[in-house]
């Protein structure tokens, strides 16, 4: 009995806690609706309160927009009424002005009338006074014409005739001036040393007993040597002392280098000497082009062909007279650009004409023909450009000069060979191969006059123009030319210019 009343206890009590559980949650529940309620009729009040407040922005945003395009239209209106009134305002001028041209044009009118009624009524006079004064002259209008055209023409002509002798006379006397500044100022900035060189041709030997080896057993080294350099080798009786002959330079002195070499080396046998001639050439070939690229700096050239700066090069075994060739190209190059500068002209255009105006002499001996017309042909094959062709063609007058340059290389060349000291010819040799060189055209029947210039490089001959004919002066320059070849020696060439003129001479007292 006691169980069940504890069991009915438990049992009162678990009912008892599990109604008082669901009034909790109901209450619970209860207090969650009313503040879902509550905060759902915020929620409502806050988005009429926000409705109203986008309705307002957006009468208020309205109503500016309207009032702008109000203030828009206005301003627009407003243009365009000043544009009208301005308009008006010039419509209102130009009608004053139209009425004004108006005006004058038919003032003008007016005026064009009356003129032309006084032009007619002075041609009428003027043709009435031109009949009255051909006949008191006696001679038409057109006669009267040419009577004072001729009177004018012959004044003309006299004055002139004057002026222009007098501006002929005045602009040869500042030519000559200026020429001589030009040349005295470009022999001054060009002053270099009076020396001369030649090829050397002389090898000297330590002992005679060297020349036996240098010929060896039967002659087969001198062979050798000779077949390799292609020179001669002349073993003389000059003690110590053996000649090498060339008409090639650079052969000279590739055979020159080898056979001192040999002579320092001792061993002298074909072998050797075919090892020592290729080291020589390998050198020479070297020196050549190093000579042609210093040059090319010296005179600060650009850009020119391989096979031009290695005759250039070549020049350094040449001379002229005991002038070194590539020195003198080099004082031509230096003193052209000098008067070219002076003139305000191109002083490199000058320069290059300078510097090759003598290339042909490096290979005069291996093709017929001036060194001038040579040299010409080689630039213009290489590209040069045709005043330096002409410059180097026309510097000893084988070709007429073209340009102004053609005319300073020459004027160059001539200072470099005539300075004091440039060459070695002595003064009374010099003079003696002028005087012979006349001479010898003088012998020829018809002849008036001969004259050396040029430094001896041409001999003019004036021939008697009634004693000879158009087709014997040029045999004549043939015979001259083989008489001098045949009775005189000379280096290079000496050009015949056999000339025959007729001239007619009045005087005017």
């Amino acid at each position: 009995m006691q169980m069940l009343l504890i069991a009915a206890g438990v049992a009162v009590g678990f009912a008892a806690g599990y109604f008082l559980r669901k009034a909790f949650e109901e209450k619970r529940l209860d207090g969650a609706r009313a503040q879902t309620e509550r905060m759902l009729k915020d929620a409502e009040s806050q988005a009429e309160q926000r409705k109203r407040e986008i309705l307002t922005e957006a009468k208020e945003e309205a109503l500016r927009l309207r009032q702008d395009v109000e203030k828009e239209i206005k301003d627009r209106r407003n243009e365009q009424q000043r544009v009208e009134r301005r308009l008006e305002q010039k419509e209102e001028n130009l009608d004053r002005k139209l009425d004004a041209l108006t005006r004058k044009e038919e003032e003008l009118k007016i005026s064009q009338d009356a003129l032309k009624s006084r032009m007619d009524e002075i041609e009428t006079i003027k043709v009435e006074q031109v009949r009255r004064l051909e006949e008191v002259a006696g001679m038409t209008r057109e006669q009267a014409q040419q009577v004072l055209l001729a009177e004018v023409e012959r004044e003309a002509d006299h004055i002139i005739g004057l002026r222009l002798k007098e501006l002929e006379e005045k602009a040869k006397r500042e030519a000559d001036k200026k020429a001589a500044e030009i040349i005295s100022t470009a022999i001054q900035r060009c002053a270099v040393e009076h020396t001369s060189e030649v090829a050397v041709s002389v090898v000297n030997l330590p002992s005679d007993e060297m020349k036996g080896r240098i010929i060896g057993r039967e002659g087969r080294n001198i062979r050798a040597f000779e077949t390799l350099t292609g020179v001669d080798l002349i073993v003389d009786d000059t003690p110590e002392a053996v000649t090498v002959s060339s008409f090639d330079p650079v052969r000279r002195e590739v055979a020159r280098r080898s056979l001192e070499r040999l002579i320092v080396d001792g061993r002298i046998h074909p072998a050797r000497i075919e090892e020592l001639v290729e080291k020589a050439q390998r050198e020479v070939e070297e020196q050549i082009l190093e000579a042609g690229e210093e040059a090319l700096l010296d005179t600060g050239i650009k850009n020119m062909h391989q096979d031009l700066v290695r005759l250039v090069g070549q020049l350094r075994f040449r001379t002229s007279y005991g002038q070194n060739s590539l020195l003198h190209s080099l004082e031509v190059a230096h003193l052209a650009g000098i008067m070219a500068a002076e003139l305000g002209l191109d002083e490199s255009l000058a320069r290059r004409a300078g510097l090759l105006h003598d290339i042909g002499k490096a290979v005069d001996h291996q093709v017929e023909g001036p060194h001038a017309v040579i040299g010409a042909d080689i630039a213009r094959k290489a590209g040069e450009p045709q005043e330096v062709v002409n410059a180097i063609a026309s510097h000893h007058e084988d070709e007429e000069p073209q340009t102004v340059y053609a005319v300073l290389v020459a004027a160059a060349d001539a200072v470099s060979a005539s300075r004091p000291g440039a060459r070695r010819e002595s003064l009374d040799a010099y003079i003696k191969r002028l005087e012979k060189l006349e001479s010898l055209a003088k012998a020829f029947q018809g002849v008036a006059k001969a004259f050396a210039i040029q430094a001896g490089r041409e001999v003019r001959v004036m021939v008697v123009p009634n004693l000879t004919d158009d087709g014997s002066i040029q045999k004549m320059a043939f015979d001259v030319a083989r008489k001098i070849e045949d009775e005189m020696k000379y280096p290079g060439q000496i050009k015949v210019t056999v000339v025959r003129e007729t001239r007619a001479v009045e005087y005017a007292k």
